[in-house]
């Protein structure tokens, strides 16, 4: 199966379990009258509208380069995770706010042990479907799997807040329910928060991550034949890097000569980096002629 393949039957089981997960905290929910479990199904429910945003960006970011996007479609994969963000936040900032009015006006409930129940399949369901969707985002580098694989964890984190106010509220505090709500809509904002600005620095063409530039710098300077080099620029387009360097190699060598060295150069980064990476590099002698002292062999 290919890695689109892969991202879309781990998500369709993910929306799955959210189905079941939502029905179960509704029902248990409204008949015991616990806000914190209701909130909690609210944040379920919102897991099937990010699965379904997962899907479509997954899908539509496959779709090969054409004559208008010569850079391929991944963009739309940074855009449906910014939208899964979104849901996060605002989906957080609901459970806390309707649990904020409820403190506000007095109310105070003790939902009972059936809270407790439901949180702890919650809390277990959705941290092996968290677990299950990381290693498959890490593995083909998918920011929407990533964002959406913390959804679910968040949810499971979410449970475990319910379930700490249904304990305190079997032990007598009447509100501590409403309080595990507001907990709950805080950290659902939080991880939806934190996935907007990774998403937003990817969208302002961001570089790569320090260790990968790392591996770049290795691959190149393991090629025979590369003096030095210089200018390394990356920028992501959904799970694909894109990036230029330009290598200096002897000023004697003949064009074939320089052009082998470059297409090693090339080689070397692919089979250095775990995603799929586009690259472009460019010859010059040494010494540069060109060269700034700001921009000297062997430097970025």
């Amino acid at each position: 199966m290919n890695e689109s393949g892969q991202m879309i039957r781990v998500t369709v089981w993910g929306l799955c379990l959210n189905i079941l997960l939502s029905a179960l905290k509704f029902a248990v929910g409204i008949v015991v009258g616990s806000a914190a479990l209701i909130a909690d199904a609210v944040h379920s429910l919102s897991d099937l509208s990010t699965d379904l945003i997962a899907i479509l960006g997954i899908r539509l970011s496959a779709r090969p380069a054409d004559e208008n996007h010569a850079y391929g479609h991944g963009k739309l994969e940074t855009i449906a995770a910014s939208v899964i963000g979104v849901i996060l936040v605002g989906a957080g900032f609901y459970i806390a706010l309707r649990a904020g009015f409820s403190i506000y006006r007095g109310e105070s409930s003790i939902p009972g042990y059936p809270v407790v129940i439901v949180a702890i399949v919650s809390i277990v369901a959705k941290e092996g479907i968290y677990q299950v969707t990381q290693r498959v985002a890490q593995r083909v580098r998918s920011a929407a799997l990533s964002v959406n694989a913390w959804h679910h964890r968040s949810d499971a984190l979410s449970s475990v807040a319910v379930l700490f106010g249904a304990i305190a509220g079997l032990g007598g505090w009447g509100q501590a329910d409403q309080a595990a709500a507001i907990v709950v809509g805080m950290m659902v904002s939080a991880v939806g928060l934190k996935a907007l600005w990774g998403l937003f620095v990817e969208l302002c063409e961001g570089s790569i991550s320090n260790e990968e530039q790392e591996s770049i710098a290795k691959a190149i300077q393991s090629v025979p034949g590369v003096r030095s080099w210089h200018k390394l620029r990356t920028r992501l387009v959904g799970r694909e890097i894109f990036m230029d360097v330009h290598v200096l190699v002897d000023g004697h060598l003949s064009v074939t000569e320089g052009h082998h060295i470059c297409s090693t150069v090339e080689s070397n980064i692919v089979q250095s980096m775990e995603r799929p990476v586009n690259v472009v590099v460019h010859c010059e002698p040494e010494p540069d002629p060109d060269a700034t002292p700001e921009a000297q062999p062997g430097q970025q």
